[in-house]
């Protein structure tokens, strides 16, 4: 995937300015910043909630700037959410299965008559569900409702449901956020065997920064809407724009803290 010059502008005010960054296939990219730099937006971008006021973001050779988002998720762009979003009285399952929707060949006749094809295309869909399932630690919930299950469980069906949608890049919000120290690692664990063993691609906005350390390979910074770094996580995390920008606002927070 590959940003380039991305600019967002809202009534005047600029979200993003001339954004740009690659995501090499097979990797993890993070994307970070303080509160307010822009990831949100970017998200919103790559994942064509938003349309950029100019330039480009490209799959492969596939121009996705303008496109409607079911059309870029049928492209092969997966997203998590960092709010849940999943059917509250559904099962693991049933959750998961959305993400196979894309994919469904079978009209709306034949599925609501059972014809043969549609059952064999549901029964392949659930195999599926089962397979993604066992490779994000979910197998023994597949019959629970997904709204009982804890919340670290709950932000696993999220990422299993975007997984069922076979996408080429994954768009992961933060997705450790709420975490108990156990879920973040048990969770981190799956986001990197996602790129080493499925070879898909993530972007991730992630704030817990021993998460992006551990997983990212290569990080672009955002600090009022503008890239003012991008590298190595050891690359950014000495670069001295960085460390500014952190710096700056945890000495506004404490600032506002202090103030009576």
């Amino acid at each position: 995937m590959t940003v380039t010059d991305v600019t967002v502008r809202f009534a005047g005010l600029t979200a993003l300015d001339s954004v740009s960054f690659t995501v090499e296939p097979g990797s993890v990219h993070a994307v970070i910043g303080p509160n307010g730099a822009g990831k949100s937006t970017c998200f919103n971008v790559l994942s064509g909630v938003y349309r950029a006021t100019s330039g480009s973001v490209r799959l492969g050779a596939t121009e996705l700037t303008g496109l409607a988002p079911h059309r870029v998720a049928a492209l092969g762009v997966a997203r998590t959410f960092q709010n849940l979003a999943l059917p509250p009285h559904a099962t693991v399952a049933d959750s998961m299965l959305l993400g196979r929707h894309r994919l469904t060949r079978a009209g709306f006749l034949a599925t609501g008559l059972r014809l043969p094809s549609a059952a064999r295309e549901e029964r392949r869909h659930r195999a599926r569900v089962r397979e993604v399932a066992e490779f994000v630690g979910l197998a023994d919930d597949l019959d629970r409702p997904a709204g009982a299950l804890p919340y670290g469980k709950q932000k696993l069906v999220e990422l299993g449901r975007a997984l069922c949608m076979e996408p080429r890049v994954l768009l992961l919000d933060e997705p450790v956020a709420g975490m108990t120290a156990d879920e973040r690692r048990r969770t981190a664990a799956v986001v990197a065997g996602v790129r080493d063993s499925l070879g898909i691609s993530i972007v991730l906005v992630e704030h817990d920064m021993g998460v992006v350390m551990r997983l990212a390979d290569a990080v672009t910074v955002l600090d009022f809407g503008r890239r003012i770094a991008g590298g190595t996580p050891a690359q950014v995390q000495s670069d001295p724009a960085v460390v500014r920008a952190y710096l700056g606002q945890e000495t506004d927070n404490a600032a506002e803290e202090a103030t009576p």
